[in-house]
């Protein structure tokens, strides 16, 4: 039988395996973002000795995938995520998103649930309620209002942002990703059993307290929220902080989870 970390995974990246660890923590990007996002967060989560292998979401239209056709629908591409995890629950899941990457792993989680595959938990950072949603219009602005509304939240790793023949390259990723997000509604149904973490920043311009506040009411598992200094972007700043909240609820989490 293979090992899962010599699987091959069109959805899966891992940068520092951890074979030994209790759980394993799934981490999908934000709009525009990639899995090379997570890298940092990875690597400090090994060098801290977080009991979790961290392992991130791809997206098509982007790095290695480049060449795939992107997605523009938050339910389409919840179904082909879900359907590739299969091989990675050889020991319990959490889910981590960041903005898009909340609304997507919520969508993810409810497809795990529906079938049978709990996770501990979801992760839902800098990310309004999925029943919080606000009318948008960014995916329809012309290439260059999409670039700057990209360098107004500072989203994109820097050295994209800086090369226009590279940051064009990547815009149809982009402009399928602000489509999804701000296309995507909320289907009522049954809600998550597991738990939901909420981590914010106090100075995020795109999701306000009560919109992070409102993910409690998708969830029966229990729901908290933590509040960071900083903008949208408050994680690259805070690692350390989140990364002792991570830890702390995966341990909460694990010790209620189902052999």
């Amino acid at each position: 039988m293979t090992a899962v970390n010599e699987r091959t995974s069109r959805w899966i990246r891992r940068f520092h395996a951890a074979d030994d660890a209790a759980a394993r923590l799934v981490c999908l990007p934000h709009a525009g973002g990639s899995a090379t996002a997570y890298f940092a967060f990875s690597r400090a989560a090994a060098q801290a000795g977080l009991d979790a292998d961290v392992v991130a979401v791809q997206y098509p239209g982007r790095q290695d995938r480049l060449g795939e056709r992107c997605f523009d629908d938050v339910d389409a591409m919840a179904d082909a995520i879900a359907d590739d995890l299969g091989p990675w629950f050889d020991r319990p899941v959490a889910l981590f998103g960041h903005s898009m990457g909340a609304t997507l792993g919520y969508e993810v989680a409810r497809r795990l649930e529906a079938r049978g595959a709990r996770p501990l938990g979801l992760f839902a950072s800098a990310c309004r309620a999925p029943s919080a949603q606000r009318i948008e219009y960014v995916h329809q602005r012309d290439d260059d209002g999409l670039i700057a509304a990209l360098k107004e939240l500072s989203g994109t790793d820097s050295a994209v942002l800086g090369d226009d023949e590279l940051l064009r390259m990547v815009l149809p990723a982009v402009r399928g990703d602000y489509t999804a997000v701000e296309t995507y509604r909320h289907r009522p149904g049954t809600e998550l059993a597991c738990p939901i973490q909420v981590l914010v920043g106090d100075d995020d311009p795109v999701t306000e307290l009560a919109e992070a506040d409102a993910w409690r009411v998708h969830t029966t598992g229990g729901c908290a929220v933590e509040v960071y200094p900083g903008g949208h972007f408050y994680l690259n700043a805070q690692l350390d902080g989140v990364l002792e909240v991570v830890a702390a609820r995966l341990r909460d989490w694990g010790a209620g989870a189902t052999p």
